[in-house]
């Protein structure tokens, strides 16, 4: 199966319909008036449609084991037709849409074998998705036009002695969200240091500041303290963001001070400086993070 672990919970829909075509009105009539041989053709297929959104994992073999949190199959007759239509929420990390599409398949098949007793030329026809919901495709912010500046703290690395990953692979991100890359800077986990890059990236009009490294508990871990005194508005929802994203990963993502706010107009944001704890704090609140320039812009949410 395809790896999703790096994404992220969020509410799914998805909405699927089938068609099932009977040869005669009688047929409709018998179902309507509860005189099918096998029962309730309507109870039964909805409750096989019900069973088969749940185990849609158990015959698709790419399909992820999923919380189905609300099914709801619906029929509506129009002269010969009966239109099923299968709706199926989960808040969850990957789509619905196959278990939507393989609900409302089995409810026509249910329906196909409740009838065939008494009509011989039954079709099932236009299985289709109508309506998909949810996760990073449903995200419209772009980071078109929006420039970026990645700063790396960190005595090692500014020293020479080791080499900075943790800094592409935030560019690396910011590349995939169309953000435009602007200054990529090493400087030492120093306060004033710290402070005056980010002061220097607002006055060049640069948007999004991220800062990578010094967020922990060490002696040399300053960011935060740097980042306190001119971050003119606190957003903690992104760094709680980043730790309940980690957390679900690693036991440590507790111990980190990661932290976000503004500073005039540009976003600044201090992630973690091991490589995979910015990787990872980026997919957590990327491209979501984007939509701050929208509301700075006067849009609504």
């Amino acid at each position: 199966m395809i790896n999703i672990t790096h994404k992220s919970y969020t509410l799914r829909k998805a909405i699927a319909e089938a068609t099932v075509t009977v040869s005669s009105h009688e047929t409709i009539d018998a179902i309507l008036n509860n005189k099918v041989p096998k029962g309730n053709v309507f109870e039964m297929a909805k409750t096989a449609g019900l069973f088969a959104a749940k185990r849609t994992s158990d015959l698709i073999p790419d399909c992820h084991p999923l919380p189905i949190e609300y099914a709801s199959i619906n029929f509506e007759i129009k002269e010969q037709n009966i239109t099923i239509t299968s709706e199926i929420h989960t808040i969850y990390k990957t789509g619905v849409e196959v278990e939507a599409m393989h609900s409302a398949s089995v409810v026509a098949l249910t329906i196909y074998d409740m009838l065939k007793p008494i009509d011989k030329n039954i079709e099932i026809q236009n299985i289709r998705l109508i309506d998909k919901k949810g996760g990073k495709s449903d995200i419209k912010d772009s980071g078109e036009g929006l420039k970026a500046s990645v700063i790396v703290c960190s005595d090692s690395i500014f020293a020479g002695k080791k080499q900075d990953s943790a800094g592409k692979a935030i560019i690396d991100n910011l590349k995939k969200n169309k953000v435009d890359i602007e200054n990529y800077i090493i400087i030492p986990d120093e306060v004033e240091d710290i402070r005056t890059t980010v002061k220097e990236s607002v006055a060049a009009g640069i948007n999004l500041i991220l800062i990578t490294g010094g967020t922990g508990l060490s002696k040399r871990d300053v960011t935060p303290e740097a980042l306190y005194p001119i971050l003119e508005r606190q957003i903690p929802g992104i760094a709680e963001t980043m730790r309940n994203y980690g957390q679900l990963r690693t036991p440590y993502s507790m111990l980190s001070r990661s932290l976000a706010g503004t500073v005039g107009d540009s976003l600044v944001i201090a992630l973690p400086g091991s490589t995979r704890g910015a990787s990872e704090s980026m997919d957590a609140i990327f491209p979501a993070a984007l939509h701050l320039y929208k509301i700075i812009n006067g849009g609504q949410h």
